[in-house]
């Protein structure tokens, strides 16, 4: 078992802190995140809590971290963090707990691999490999190919995961496959009561299938409506808001060919690995997915991605990707993995 190869590692906290950040992105909002910085025995473990309430962010850093200093392994530092309530009030939304966790687990992660001098590759006897990547974007108000094509201009061979929505128009969408190669299309249609929500929309649904054939469809509502434009599309399916763990995929109406994993979504480190792994032997296909990580957290989700699902369609381009006005010189995909990693992250 992954997490099994994990769990011992030894971990001393001598001290926590936290760090707040925040950045204009392309999607037109400030993102703010935490930086959770375990420090002890002379080095700094980190995590990052991507929390979608600036409001809250700010609230945690003002009432700061617990104290959780003390000499543990990697398990008994995860059950530490369970009991505490890490919001000094109540989140809007109960996913929130498990992101600002996953903060904390991350970090402690960071800090035994760094204090052990290795890196999460060697932990888990596995090798980074280049990873893939596609970038995530939407097309304005109203949509267009711009920014597809401003980003083509900076590197040539990108793929896309966009974000359709019922006011793209047939003659869009042609211009969109025509422009760009689009490896996943994010319906949204699992999210309840966020500012991203799109509605079930059967004529959307059926264009999408139709001008991208070769493109995964993730996170679609299904309706009797909607059903009847996937029944024989399922293997193009992808599931991302509901995966949270082993028990949430198998209580999807189907057995899914694709999954996207967000390790914030899962909270604990052990679940994430459990999740993968029962992916992985199972022939599901993986590729990770961002959160307009602003820190440590992009760096975290790419390692895994580089020893789990390399040759995924991975949502985890480098974080200039999603500045509203993107640099002329980025990374190309796929990434290489970094010449003496430490750590978790790269």
């Amino acid at each position: 078992m992954l997490f099994d190869r994990l769990a011992d590692l030894s971990l001393t906290v001598e001290s926590v802190d936290l760090d707040l950040r925040e950045r204009d992105t392309s999607s037109e909002f400030v993102r703010a995140t935490t930086t959770v910085a375990l420090d002890g025995e002379g080095t700094t473990g980190r995590g990052e809590d991507v929390t979608y309430d600036r409001d809250a962010q700010h609230e945690f850093v003002e009432a700061g971290p617990p104290d959780l200093s003390g000499e543990y392994t990697v398990a008994e530092f995860a059950e530490v963090v369970a009991e505490h309530d890490l919001f000094p009030t109540a989140p809007d939304r109960a996913e929130f707990r498990n992101y600002r966790r996953w903060a904390f687990e991350s970090a402690a992660l960071d800090l035994a691999l760094r204090q052990a001098d290795t890196n999460l590759a060697s932990a888990l006897d596995r090798a980074y490999d280049p990873v893939s990547f596609v970038v995530s974007t939407r097309l304005g108000e109203p949509p267009s190919t711009d920014r597809l094509k401003r980003l083509l201009e900076i590197s040539p061979d990108l793929s896309f995961k966009l974000d359709p929505t019922p006011d793209w128009t047939a003659d869009l969408a042609a211009d969109v496959a025509d422009a760009a190669t689009v490896r996943i299309l994010d319906l949204k249609g699992q999210y309840e009561g966020t500012d991203v929500d799109v509605p079930a929309d059967p004529d959307l649904y059926q264009l999408v299938v139709d001008e991208f054939p070769d493109a995964v469809v993730e996170d679609p509502a299904l309706t009797d409506e909607t059903r009847a434009v996937l029944a024989d599309h399922e293997d193009m399916v992808s599931w991302d808001h509901p995966i949270t763990g082993i028990q949430s995929i198998e209580d999807r109406p189907f057995d899914p060919e694709w999954l996207n994993v967000k390790p914030s979504r899962f909270g604990s480190l052990e679940s994430l690995l459990d999740t993968i792994e029962y992916c992985l032997e199972r022939d599901v296909q993986l590729y990770g997915g961002g959160q307009f990580e602003l820190g440590v957290g992009r760096g975290q989700i790419q390692a895994l991605a580089s020893l789990c699902y390399p040759d995924g369609p991975n949502d985890v381009a480098p974080a200039g990707y999603n500045d509203p006005e993107p640099p002329d010189e980025l990374p190309a995909s796929p990434l290489e993995p970094p010449a003496d990693p430490v750590g978790f992250g790269w």
